[in-house]
C-alpha cells in the first residue's frame, strides 16, 4: 500500500543512531549466514533451529536432535534476527532504517535497545498464545519493528514521510496516515485470518507492546503526540536592589 523511504524528522538528542545501525547490520549478517548464502535445505534447518516454534516452547512437540542449534528458550531472541527471504529482510530493514533512528533519539541508545527487544519478546508472546500448537517456526524482526512503529506514531504523528504509494507513485504524506493505515491492515489480517503465511499476531503483539512501553522508555523531556515537554529549570535567586523610601 505504502513503502516508506525517508522521513522529515531531524535528530534532537543524539548525533548517530548507533543501535539502529547495529540492529540493521546484525539482521543482515545473520540472514546472509543462515539463509541468503546457504542452500535452501540448510536455510530451512536454520529456521527450525533458530525460529520460535510455539509447540516446542509449550512442550507439545520437540525438534530432532540434529535440528537443535540453541536451547528452546533462546529462540525468543534468535527468531528476531532470522528472515525467510530477501524481500522479507529488505522490507523490515527499510522500516527500521526510516523510523527507528528517531525513536532511538527520543529514548537514548540503551533504553531503545531494551525497548526494541521487549517488543520482539512480547510480539512473539502473543503469537505463541494464539498458536500454542503450531509447529511452524516464527522468524523475522517484524514484532520488534511493529513496536518501533507504534512508538513513532505516538511520538511524531505530524511528521511527513516520503515513499511510494502502491510501491510505484512517489508521494509525501503525514506519518499518522501512513502508519495508521498500516496498523489497521495488521489488525484486519489478524481478525480475518487473511494474508498468507505472515504472522499477523506477532505484528499486533509488537504494536501493543510498543504503544504500552513508549510511555516508560521515552526521555522525560519528550512529549507524546508531537508535543514537547519542558523540564523545570533551576533559576538562581538574585537579590534585587533595595530602594529606600
Amino acid at each position: 500500500m505504502f513503502l516508506p523511504l525517508a522521513d522529515q524528522n531531524p535528530h534532537r538528542r543524539i548525533d548517530t543512531p548507533y543501535v539502529t545501525f547495529a540492529l540493521i547490520g546484525l539482521n543482515i549478517a545473520v540472514f546472509l549466514f543462515t539463509t541468503g548464502l546457504v542452500s535452501s535445505q540448510a536455510a530451512n534447518m536454520n529456521a527450525l533451529g533458530l525460529g520460535l516454534i510455539p509447540a516446542v516452547i509449550t512442550d507439545k512437540a520437540s525438534l530432532a536432535p540434529n535440528l537443535v542449534l540453541v536451547p528452546a528458550q533462546a529462540t525468543w531472541l534468535t527468531y528476531m534476527f532470522m528472515h525467510a527471504g530477501w524481500m522479507h529482510l529488505i522490507g523490515n530493514m527499510l522500516f527500521l532504517w526510516v523510523f527507528a533512528d528517531n525513536v532511538e533519539d527520543a529514548m537514548g541508545h540503551a533504553r531503545f535497545l531494551i525497548f526494541y527487544l521487549l517488543c520482539g519478546f512480547l510480539g512473539g508472546g502473543l503469537h505463541l498464545v494464539l498458536n500454542t500448537g503450531s509447529q511452524a517456526p516464527l522468524v523475522g524482526a517484524s514484532g520488534a519493528i511493529s513496536g518501533v512503529l507504534a512508538a513513532y506514531l505516538m511520538l511524531f504523528p505530524r511528521v511527513r514521510v516520503f515513499g511510494l504509494a502502491f510501491n510505484i507513485i512517489p508521494i509525501t504524506i503525514p506519518v499518522w496516515l501512513a502508519l495508521g493505515a498500516w496498523v489497521l491492515l495488521q489488525v484486519f489480517h489478524l481478525f480475518t485470518a487473511q494474508g498468507g503465511d505472515t504472522a499477523w499476531s506477532a505484528h499486533v503483539g509488537g504494536l501493543i507492546a510498543g504503544a504500552a512501553l513508549v510511555w516508560l522508555f521515552k526521555m522525560p523531556d519528550v512529549g507524546l503526540f508531537g508535543s514537547r515537554r519542558h523540564l523545570p529549570v533551576s533559576v538562581p535567586r538574585i537579590p534585587l536592589p533595595r530602594r529606600r523610601i
